[in-house]
């Protein structure tokens, strides 16, 4: 029996790493997933600041981007079609996968429609949902439109929870499929804890450190952490409880004013972040708008006690009161009683952290690699003839559609 041939697939994304978020993160496994399996894939992404001066790489283009607002080190990609086209016409890729909606993600569909090239869009960031956070409600319909038309001229759109699927379906998208995400559980171990990181935090090894990790910006409803902690304090006032944050963003001037007992441990990566993660014991998750949330998995696989709304990672992957405690979706007060259980009695802790680590143990990047494969292979077997020129700059839905308004 032949193995299947190799593919050479194009990746394009506003964002990679080093940088850090869950997009970033997704990416870089993807990448190295498919490179694993004998892929040639090529990268398209604007330039970042460790990026050196040099001759151009086989695999890698690089383009202008510019600061995302509120968002800093975050940035758009943008490319001309026609550099696109040019670079393609000369070394065609059998498939693209767009990850983001933008500039650049925009002109390599584009360009990709125009050659009859397969392609696949990754849904990975509530935008919709963004514009309401940020004060501009208004927008929210006009960029649901955009994104509805965008993915409607991909073969298929990749989800990564099956409630972010329900959510787009409700909101006229057609063609999801679910993708989900993957972790390190050799990275993300109980076996990192590390007693002199907790001394560092005043804590010691019967007391509770109360953990969240991620970007701090205002639509992940960040809050919620100083109303538990209150809660929780008033509820359990002989136990030591304390806040760690791991992240940074453009809220955590606005949050170290809010909670001055916290601590703020700024940016972490790599094994650092692995011993953060395991030297807590409770891990709150407030966001209502992930499309999944991969800080999910990590703080499950790191043995955490998991709290968390009852959607997209942690409705997935933890069942309520055997690996996590959940609420339902915007419920504050049941999130901090799903919390307050966690802290009943040390036995109901200790079996609920032995089993998150247990479930997520099984929950590894190379099924999800292989799964993604399969999707991009499905895609150039039914990839679409090479189109006329079109407007295909005015991906808004037409006056009159049937679709959903969002």
């Amino acid at each position: 029996m032949t193995s299947p041939a190799a593919l050479h697939i194009t990746l394009v994304s506003e964002t990679f790493p080093p940088e850090i978020n869950g997009v970033a993160n997704t990416l870089g496994r993807l990448h190295e997933g498919l490179r694993l399996r004998g892929h040639r894939v090529e990268l398209v992404r604007p330039r970042q600041a460790g990026d050196a001066a040099g001759p151009a790489q086989a695999d890698l283009l690089l383009c202008r981007g510019w600061p995302l607002p509120g968002y800093p080190g975050l940035q758009w990609g943008q490319v001309s079609m026609h550099k696109l086209l040019r670079r393609w016409r000369r070394d065609r890729p059998d498939v693209l996968y767009i990850a983001t909606e933008g500039p650049l993600g925009l002109s390599a569909l584009r360009a990709a429609r125009r050659l009859g090239i397969a392609v696949v869009s990754g849904f990975h960031t509530n935008f919709q949902q963004y514009s309401g956070q940020y004060g501009f409600g208004l927008l929210t319909r006009l960029v649901t439109r955009y994104l509805r038309g965008f993915h409607h001229r991909c073969h298929s759109t990749l989800v990564p929870s099956v409630s972010q699927r329900l959510e787009l379906q409700r909101r006229g998208f057609e063609r999801l499929t679910l993708l989900s995400r993957g972790v390190d559980s050799s990275l993300f171990n109980p076996a990192r804890r590390r007693q002199s990181l907790r001394d560092q935090w005043g804590l010691g090894p019967d007391d509770i450190a109360l953990l969240h990790v991620g970007r701090l910006a205002t639509e992940k409803n960040l809050g919620l952490l100083g109303q538990c902690l209150d809660a929780l304090r008033k509820a359990y006032p002989l136990r030591n409880l304390r806040l760690i944050v791991v992240g940074d963003g453009p809220q955590r001037g606005a949050l170290e004013q809010q909670l001055p007992g916290a601590v703020f441990c700024g940016v972490q990566r790599g094994e650092c972040l692995a011993e953060h993660y395991a030297s807590g014991d409770i891990f709150l998750f407030p966001s209502l708008t992930e499309t999944f949330g991969n800080v999910v998995l990590e703080a499950l696989a790191s043995g955490l006690g998991v709290v968390a709304y009852d959607e997209a990672a942690a409705a997935q992957h933890i069942r309520h009161g055997h690996s996590g405690a959940l609420a339902m979706p915007g419920d504050a007060e049941a999130f901090i009683d799903a919390a307050s259980w966690l802290l009943e009695d040390s036995e109901t802790l200790r079996r609920v952290r032995l089993n998150a680590r247990q479930h997520a143990s099984r929950q590894g990047w190379p099924a999800i690699v292989e799964q993604f494969e399969a999707h991009l292979r499905g895609a150039c077997e039914q990839a679409p003839a090479p189109s006329q020129r079109r407007a295909d700059a005015a991906l808004l839905v037409k006056p009159g559609s049937s679709a959903p308004r969002g």
